[in-house]
């Protein structure tokens, strides 16, 4: 009977020994591994795959571990990066901490920047982005039912999106942040208009205490019916035809696109941005002046925007400007002369 309880005892504390072996000793790869879990897949699957992957020692544990805590377990696609306890293994997934691939949007990003950042991220090609936007307008059919494209609904964030997303539902997340951050400030109409104002201001200056008065300038110059004269815009346009060479050309400026806010009066047909919260602001209230010029502060060496009510204001603050180009320049040579 001794020998019985002997054998007994033993067979208890190498069963507890392995177990605790199993729960707290980690195991796991050195480098990536990823373990997809489809929706409806039981415990024990979920923990035959774990081990199959050697991210568990032993998958009668982990089924015993996740009816312990009598919680469920998310599907998704999961990395795992280094050795683990079995715990932290069992909590990413009852978490649902799956992996994620991260997309930052920059305010002022145009389609073509976000699809290079989209492909980049490995979410897709830019070129199926992109024809996505123009396919996928339905997501912004009650706000802008004649819009072109996605261009300007595209709210600047940091996303995270599974590996599987599609575009649309790419395009999906930055319109429904879009709609947050429009309600936000008030903006419950009149989007077309709006945000095609806002992306011209996004691209003019990036200071935020200038958006309104930049708004202001294009507001005045609408109302009398001059054209904006931005060259944005005109770069837009170049984009869209797929012949942008990083300068504005005279043949630029002569182009017959609609885009081009040289040749054609009033707004651009569409967004040439996605603009921030703060160009929204802007152009659902400028700032109330009489200015109907500016040097942009985004090609001023001084990094500020010059604001003119007269066309012989701005002759002069074209003169300062280029003499702040020239100063410029000249400063640069002497720091590259000095030793």
């Amino acid at each position: 009977m001794r020998r019985f309880f002997f054998v007994v005892l033993l067979v208890a504390l190498v069963a507890a020994g392995a177990v605790t072996y199993a729960l707290l000793v980690p195991q796991g790869p050195q480098t990536p591994a990823f373990v997809e879990i489809v929706p409806g897949t039981s415990t024990s699957r979920i923990a035959g795959e774990l081990k199959e992957h050697g991210l568990i020692r032993s998958r009668y544990v982990f089924v015993a571990l996740a009816l312990a805590q009598g919680r469920t377990l998310k599907a998704g696609e999961y990395r795992f990066d280094h050795p683990a306890r079995m715990e932290e293994v069992w909590s990413r997934l009852e978490r649902g901490d799956v992996y994620t691939l991260t997309v930052t949007i920059p305010e002022g990003s145009n389609i073509f920047d976000i699809g290079a950042r989209v492909e980049a991220a490995r979410l897709g090609s830019k070129e199926a982005f992109l024809e996505a936007t123009k396919q996928d307008t339905d997501l912004v059919a009650d706000l802008d039912p004649k819009a072109p494209s996605l261009e300007g609904y595209l709210f600047p964030d940091t996303y995270r999106f599974d590996p599987h997303a599609t575009p649309r539902e790419v395009l999906a997340a930055m319109v429904k942040q879009f709609r947050q951050s429009a309600a936000s400030i008030g903006l419950t109409s009149d989007y077309h208009r709006v945000v095609t104002l806002a992306s011209l201001v996004e691209k003019e200056t990036p200071i935020e205490s200038e958006r309104p008065l930049v708004a202001s300038v294009f507001a005045n110059r609408l109302s009398r019916q001059m054209p904006l004269m931005t060259d944005p815009s005109v770069i837009y346009a170049a984009l869209l035809q797929g012949r942008y060479r990083g300068t504005i050309y005279e043949s630029d400026l002569e182009s017959a696109s609609s885009y081009n806010t040289y040749q054609h009066t009033g707004l651009p047909p569409g967004p040439i941005c996605n603009p921030g919260v703060q160009s929204l602001e802007a152009a659902v209230h400028p700032a109330q002046t009489d200015y109907l010029y500016f040097v942009a502060a985004s090609a001023d060496p001084s990094g500020r925007s010059r604001f003119s009510a007269t066309l012989e204001g701005h002759r002069k603050d074209v003169q300062a400007y280029r003499r702040a180009l020239r100063q410029a320049a000249r400063n640069n040579r002497n720091s590259e002369e000095q030793p």
